[in-house]
């Protein structure tokens, strides 16, 4: 009997060109294609010009819990199971992860086919630093809620993506504006790789201001990390003197301070001189 697996597929975020060859060929030859919605992945699938020999079960949110057990039992049968979701990876703020902990916890085969990513994509796009980033998922809807959770935001060093409904990102750019300042740096992506593609780059207050007149599409924000406060100077110097007075070399003192710090060695050592 051939040996069953999982195939998690990528799928395009709006342009069926950004499809990979890949996608294609698990579409026409899995035995079950499990689709967030069966419609938008039979739609897919024409507009590939792919006749999917397997059978669609539909694997959305409400139905995820309950449809896991029978999608593992045909993979211990030996059958291959393609998951998609409507646009990007399964697993990452859409269905799949309780799928793919069934298999992990039965050790059954599970591969991936990468693909789109609204999340990389919008960070791309938002001229914001990438070297380190931290993915949100959605927004909270609550306010409550979502107060606390831009105020853990305040102080993260790293750019954030998150995603959010058209209908709140408003009132989520005024929020963001109010908590964590004005000044603080941001994109908003709309309908990435679609017709209407656009992307909003500027301050929280300006795109709060910009979307008060409404947005529409699906929206990805990426919102700049926080700046490291500036270290008090002053506050150093008499640091480097206290650690002189202690029977400390000033030079060690200063190149001690200076490495915690990322303070100018020469400047401090000058100022604690002078």
């Amino acid at each position: 009997m051939a040996e069953g697996r999982l195939v998690l597929a990528g799928t395009p975020l709006g342009n069926a060109a950004d499809a990979s060859p890949r996608l294609r060929d698990a579409l026409a030859t899995a035995d079950l294609i499990a689709a967030e919605d069966t419609r938008r992945t039979g739609t897919l699938a024409a507009a590939l010009q792919v006749a999917p020999a397997g059978r669609y079960v539909s694997f959305y949110d409400a139905v995820e819990a309950q449809r896991v057990d029978g999608l593992v039992e045909a993979i211990e049968d030996g059958r291959t199971v393609l998951l998609v979701t409507d646009a990007g990876m399964p697993s990452v703020s859409d269905p799949g992860y309780r799928l793919v902990a069934a298999c992990v916890a039965r050790d059954l085969p599970i591969t991936c086919l990468p693909g789109p990513s609204a999340v990389t994509t919008a960070l791309a796009l938002s001229g914001l630093p990438c070297d380190r980033f931290c993915f949100e998922g959605f927004a909270p809807r609550k306010p409550g809620e979502r107060g606390k959770w831009l105020a853990a935001l305040k102080a993260e060093p790293r750019t954030a993506v998150f995603f959010e409904s058209p209908h709140r990102v408003a009132g989520l750019l005024a929020d963001a504006a109010d908590l964590l300042g004005g000044d603080r740096r941001a994109a908003v992506c709309r309908e990435l790789t679609k017709t209407y593609e656009e992307v909003r780059r500027g301050t929280l207050a300006e795109l709060a201001a910009w979307a008060e007149a409404g947005v529409k599409g699906e929206i990805t924000v990426v919102l700049a990390g926080a700046e490291p406060d500036a270290p008090d100077f002053a506050a150093l110097v008499a640091r480097a003197k206290e650690l002189a007075a202690s029977g400390v070399r000033l030079k060690e003192a200063v190149a001690t301070i200076a490495a915690e710090t990322g303070v100018g060695k020469k400047a401090l050592y000058d100022a604690a001189v002078s």
